[in-house]
């Protein structure tokens, strides 16, 4: 049962509060003093305190229950506190709740009120402890991970990303082909060596080749490498990258790009590990692990006949699925911060802008718009209108008035009940992303 600690020098109101919390499952312990009140509250157990404004030696200014509050926010920073105020006392009543209170009632108060009060500040109560321990936890498993596992510096806090991560770092023991997938300037090459790095091959070359980089007529002499005269302009035999990359493993981006005859002889060398350079009749033996990307959908180039489909099953024995920076949106500060550098740090406005902006660029454009505001900005501050992001649209008048939006307890509940995760909060509250992170701002609820 939770316990809730009663701080009352008038023993009747002691009892009739111990009785009514007893009465609805809430175990409930009381003190007479400010003094008695801080050594229980030091012996631990207590969820919520219901504290009086005056005590005889004060009766009037209310002054020793302000004290109170404030040894009690020092002892228990994110305790609920309860305030029970005569009229007298309200002024400074509200002032402490502008102080983290959590709430106030006169006296003599109402029952069902102060319930309803008690159970959803317990609630909440317990639903920060469930969110404080999913973090603890996380914490625990990034730190497992970065010590088991080469992620080449890689900066990430969203829960999706440590998925991810955690995934990639398992089939890079295998020799599968990896297909990673994922929109532009999301990471996928980050990816790419992370799985070269924890692989059996680790120590062997990594070999990166972009398939829309090239013209069609010299993706193959790229990949295969081509005899002297090949082509136009082949004066001498030169290497491809498979022979580059023997004995590690071979990046492919933008393979989608891949022309119709490279996609035959690449389904080859994942069949036989045997190719020949282009003009020529030797073929060549290579061991190398294939790493491929794309931000193109490949089901429907297979189907549009744009895609060999065998070749798509050869390469993606295992998909890493990128998602969009703003799909997690936990990794958006400390990659920004990541970027910065040494001396700058972002102002709280810059932190909110970065946070509502869309990231159609995804993580690279995060990188160019962080470090060209601090090129810019001439002070160590970067404030938010130094990001050059385009300010967030007004809300349709069709939004839902403010005064029916979820007030402080649903979101906080609802965020520790996805465990910090800003799209399932917002989805169960009714709420877009852009809208959930307007009304954290109002409320001033810290997203960490």
């Amino acid at each position: 049962m939770p316990t809730v600690l009663i701080i009352d020098d008038n023993p009747a109101v002691a009892t009739a509060l111990e009785l009514l919390f007893s009465l609805h499952d809430i175990d409930a312990v009381a003190a007479q003093s400010p003094e008695q009140g801080l050594a229980r509250l030091r012996g631990g157990g207590i969820d919520l305190v219901v504290q009086d404004m005056n005590f005889h030696v004060d009766t009037t200014s209310g002054e020793e229950g302000i004290a109170l509050f404030h040894a009690i926010r020092a002892q228990e920073p994110d305790l609920p506190v309860i305030l029970l105020t005569a009229w007298t006392h309200l002024e400074s009543a509200v002032d402490l709740v502008k102080a983290g209170a959590a709430d106030y009632l006169g006296k003599p108060w109402d029952d069902r009120r102060l319930l309803a009060t008690v159970n959803n500040l317990l609630e909440l109560s317990e639903a920060r402890r469930e969110l404080a321990r999913h973090r603890s936890g996380e914490r625990r498993r990034r730190d497992a991970l970065s010590r088991g596992h080469d992620l080449r510096g890689v900066v990430y806090a969203d829960p999706a990303s440590e998925r991810l991560l955690s995934l990639a770092c398992q089939v890079a023991r295998s020799e599968l082909p990896v297909l990673v997938t994922g929109p532009n300037g999301s990471g996928k090459e980050k990816v790419a060596e992370i799985v070269h790095a924890n692989s059996m091959a680790k120590d062997g070359p990594f070999v990166a080749l972009n398939c829309g980089a090239l013209p069609g007529e010299l993706i193959e002499a790229e990949l295969f490498g081509a005899e002297a005269g090949a082509y136009t302009g082949a004066g001498k035999a030169r290497e491809g990258k498979f022979e580059a990359a023997d004995g590690g493993t071979l990046f492919l981006d933008e393979i989608g790009n891949l022309p119709a005859a490279g996609q035959m002889k690449l389904l080859r060398v994942l069949e036989t590990g045997r190719f020949a350079r282009l003009g020529g009749n030797r073929e060549r033996q290579v061991r190398v692990r294939v790493v491929s990307a794309t931000n193109a959908d490949l089901a429907v180039m297979i189907r549009d006949g744009r895609f060999r489909e065998d070749l798509y099953y050869r390469l993606n024995a295992v998909e890493l699925k990128l998602l969009p920076l703003a799909d997690r949106p936990d990794d958006i500060l400390p990659l920004a911060r990541h970027f910065l550098p040494a001396g700058k740090q972002l102002s709280a406005d810059a932190g909110r802008a970065l946070l509502r902006h869309g990231w159609p660029g995804n993580v690279r454009e995060l990188r160019n718009v962080v470090q060209r505001a601090a090129l810019l900005s001439a002070g160590d501050v970067i404030a938010g209108d130094a990001l050059g992001l385009p300010a967030s649209p007004a809300a349709p008048s069709t939004t839902v008035p403010a005064a029916d939006e979820p007030d402080r307890a649903a979101i906080e509940a609802a965020l520790a009940r996805h465990g910090g995760v800003l799209a399932q909060a917002a989805q169960e509250l009714g709420l877009s992303r852009q809208a959930l992170y307007r009304r954290l701002d109002r409320l001033g609820i810290r997203r960490d």
